[in-house]
């Protein structure tokens, strides 16, 4: 009886004013996010619609909306998946020696001088990519051409710059990693103790315990950093304009002058003097960016779920 008693008013209890205002901010600023992001859309579908039908003139050589977003796309994503190929094994490897293996004096100091790299201004970078990066880069660069010429994406001629696409993305690599590597960080520090304990107790190496027990275990987490890092690859501006030498056309040469500009960088170095329909050709250029990213960040939370209910069974 007294057990009843004791339910009946623990149910009829009312919640804390602390929880419930926090569960109204944190509603809000939900909504807000999904407002701004509508607003967004909004926006560039109005402003950008009339730039798919603009005469030929607007798009220049190309002719027309379709040849003329198709190379800025393709710059956009190749850039991309450059900084994702070598950002990700290297921040998920800095997030497991900070998380599982450094000790700690050691893991602090090497995080701290990670998430540093998250203030550095997309300036900056840029200005290092040109006056360091890309210097350093010419030599290797020729003994690419030199003895790896056979292959489609160090076919050369050798840039003399060195302000190439696999330039761009190198640096687009270095922005990237500090937020790739603290989510991951995290996710991976929250792996339940038992689990790991487990592991190691049948016999698991430590390396065979993180693949068995912290990899599932943190497989959302590590799909959400990697898709935060492809969004600012995708959106990054100043550093690929300053950075990359625009050769225009669609090329797999990661090595050459023939670099095909970002959707983001033609905007920020065309929108300035830009006529009305040229500006409108350039928002719809943005839209096309918003809605490729919407996907991309859409297809990853579809597979993290497919994955989840298939290991709930």
């Amino acid at each position: 009886m007294a057990t009843t008693v004791v339910a009946e008013s623990t149910a009829r209890a009312k919640p804390r004013i602390g929880d419930l205002v926090f569960s109204r901010l944190a509603m809000a600023a939900g909504i807000g996010i999904l407002v701004a992001l509508a607003a967004v859309f909004v926006f560039l579908a109005i402003e950008g619609v009339p730039g798919f039908t603009q005469p030929a003139s607007f798009y220049g050589s190309a002719g027309n909306f379709i040849g003329y977003v198709a190379p800025l796309l393709f710059g956009t994503v190749l850039a991309a998946v450059i900084a994702l190929v070598v950002a990700v094994p290297l921040a998920w490897g800095i997030a497991l020696v900070v998380s599982h293996y450094a000790p700690k004096r050691i893991a602090v100091p090497i995080a701290y001088v990670i998430d540093l790299l998250a203030a550095v201004p997309s300036v900056v970078f840029g200005l290092w990519g040109i006056s360091v990066l890309a210097i350093q880069l010419r030599p290797a660069y020729a003994w690419l051409d030199d003895n790896m010429g056979w292959l489609p994406f160090f076919a050369g001629p050798a840039s003399g710059t060195g302000r190439t696409i696999l330039t761009v993305g190198l640096v687009l690599a270095i922005m990237i990693l500090p937020i790739i590597t603290a989510i991951s960080r995290e996710v991976f520090a929250q792996t339940p103790t038992l689990h790991e304990e487990a592991a190691l107790a049948l016999g698991a190496t430590r390396w065979e315990m993180i693949r068995m027990a912290v990899f599932p275990y943190a497989k959302s987490g590590m799909v959400s950093a990697v898709m935060l890092g492809l969004g600012r690859a995708l959106g990054e501006t100043m550093a690929v304009a300053m950075v990359l030498s625009v050769g225009g056309g669609v090329s797999f040469n990661l090595i050459s002058s023939s670099n095909p500009a970002s959707i983001a960088s033609n905007i920020a170095s065309n929108y300035k003097e830009g006529t009305p329909g040229k500006i409108q050709v350039l928002i719809a250029t943005g839209l096309v960016l918003f809605l490729v990213t919407f996907l991309v960040n859409f297809a990853a939370r579809w597979i993290v779920t497919r994955s989840e209910r298939r290991l709930a069974r």
